[in-house]
């Protein structure tokens, strides 16, 4: 059975679309918050996730930066939000489909298969990445090096999810310029010379021969466990 996270601060609407996913043999999860939205999904894998965007804690927008990071798992924002600039956001956020409340269950449900359907055959990434020369927790954003905690910048978080995502995958140079800083950037390669500098230097337990962020020149970036 695929199983599903519900996220919806609304206790009565969280429990409608419980009930409702459990009738049609779906496992489900449910929480009202993004910080235990984020937890439940870096305890256990989960084949769909149903996300409101008006959450008490964090906004639905975070929530689904913080899954991308480690996860590719398909993303339906539930939202009152109807004004477009709202919806833009979320899917370039990493949202997969956007459904306006007041909605049919009907509709929802015609769109969880769909998305579904689009994500067979993936595979998840885990939201732990461990090396011989440092540990990665995506969901926590934490880094670890012989047992201490390394600080990483967002923009070195970026750039570590969007080959992490690609085990062993050359990933090209221009393809993370413009996912880390947008496609006006794809040309500035000397960004990813920084960057990747500064990330060796942290994580790597020989920065001058790396084993983990490799560069193929002229090409791009590669991640190896």
């Amino acid at each position: 059975m695929p199983r599903v996270l519900i996220v919806e601060d609304e206790p009565a609407l969280r429990r409608a679309l419980a009930i409702n996913l459990k009738a049609r043999h779906y496992e489900v999860d449910a929480v009202g918050t993004g910080t235990d939205a984020l937890a439940a999904a870096a305890t256990g894998e989960l084949d769909l996730v149903i996300l409101d965007l008006g959450l008490p804690d964090l906004d639905g927008v975070e929530v689904i930066e913080g899954l991308r990071g480690w996860s590719q798992v398909p993303i339906i924002v539930l939202s009152a939000r109807e004004a477009q600039a709202q919806k833009v956001r979320a899917l370039d956020a990493g949202a997969d489909d956007y459904v306006t409340k007041p909605f049919g269950m009907d509709e929802l449900l015609a769109r969880i298969r769909a998305a579904l359907r689009r994500a067979e055959g993936t595979e998840p990434v885990p939201a732990v990445v461990a090396t011989a020369s440092f540990t990665l927790d995506l969901a926590a954003k934490r880094a670890t090096r012989d047992g201490a905690e390394v600080r990483l910048t967002p923009t070195e978080w970026h750039l570590i999810e969007a080959l992490v995502r690609r085990p062993g995958t050359l990933v090209p140079a221009s393809q993370l310029l413009a996912e880390v800083w947008g496609p006006a950037y794809e040309k500035e390669t000397n960004y990813l010379r920084v960057y990747f500098a500064q990330l060796r230097r942290k994580l790597e337990a020989v920065p001058g021969t790396p084993e983990h962020f490799i560069t193929e020149p002229g090409l791009g970036y590669r991640f190896e466990p």
